[in-house]
């Protein structure tokens, strides 16, 4: 009875072989390098500038203006369509809550909190002399300004999303000092409503100071008592003005110094050097020129 003559193995059976062994030979190589790059990666996460975010949620109040005194105003500028409108009255609502959301990341509210806390020589820290007390730059033309860093505020620094379903929004804050980014978040608010209920006080003063006018200008009673039904109205808006600080926007979650950075984080830097390591170390030990 005759032998069967041997099978020959399959070709990628014995490349797939190959390639294990290259990979066994070259293991420590692989072991070595992987390590070296993931304490790499993890010294130099340690090292590396460190950056904090912190949030603060507000929700804007314009909801819970809209009953009583300025619902009853509301109604009466839907019966005195015309007069209400060139009186400059309207109903608060959405588009008051959409007013609070945008003046809060205006330049015009950034760049005021900017000057009034002096905020360049921080932002733009690497430019600054701080033992001079002046710029390292002596040329005008590349003095920071307000304008590069109220750009510089909207694209590095401040974050604002709105959460359509809850009507919260939340303003994020990133910065180097987790006390001056929490200072920055709190205080861009608080200025916020200071802004708008000083432009609130100053409307319903000029409305009512048009009102007034106009009740001098008609001798209808019925429009007479439709008149001064909204500058009640207008006074009592004033008034919770006056008497509130959180008038547009009410802090939630104020905004408080994490003790973690944000970035850079050892967990990520480690792996990302592992995996580095890994990557290069395996397709040298596979290119590179045989041993003769």
């Amino acid at each position: 009875m005759s032998e069967e003559p041997p099978r020959n193995k399959p070709a990628d059976e014995i490349e797939l072989r190959e390639v294990f062994l290259t990979f066994w030979r070259g293991k420590w190589l692989i072991v070595t390098v992987s390590l070296g790059l993931a304490i790499v990666g993890g010294l130099a996460s340690r090292i590396a500038p460190k950056s904090y975010v912190v949030s603060s949620i507000v929700v804007s109040v314009s909801t819970t203006s809209s009953g009583g005194a300025l619902g009853g105003l509301g109604a009466l500028a839907s019966q005195f369509g015309g007069l209400a409108s060139l009186a400059g009255v309207s109903v608060p609502g959405d588009s008051r809550k959409s007013e609070s959301i945008a003046v809060l990341q205006s330049e015009l509210i950034t760049e005021r909190y900017i000057q009034e806390n002096n905020l360049l020589p921080i932002i733009f820290h690497k430019r600054w002399n701080a033992d001079l007390g002046k710029w390292k730059d002596a040329n005008t033309k590349k003095i920071p300004t307000l304008w590069d860093a109220n750009d510089y505020f909207k694209k590095r620094i401040r974050a604002v999303s709105t959460d359509t379903k809850t009507g919260l929004t939340t303003m994020s804050i990133t910065w180097s000092d987790p006390k001056v980014a929490a200072e920055w978040a709190n205080g861009l608010i608080k200025l916020t409503n200071e802004y708008l209920r000083a432009k609130a006080i100053r409307e319903s003063d000029a409305n009512m100071a048009y009102l007034n006018a106009q009740i001098l200008k008609t001798d209808v009673v019925a429009m007479k008592q439709g008149i001064y039904s909204m500058l009640q109205g207008e006074l009592n808006k004033a008034m919770m003005a006056e008497g509130t600080e959180e008038f547009a926007l009410r802090t939630i979650d104020p905004a408080v110094a994490p003790n973690r950075p944000a970035s850079p984080q050892p967990t990520i830097w480690t792996l990302f050097g592992l995996f580095v390591g890994l990557l290069l170390s395996s397709v040298f030990v596979y290119y590179r020129p045989p041993r003769r």
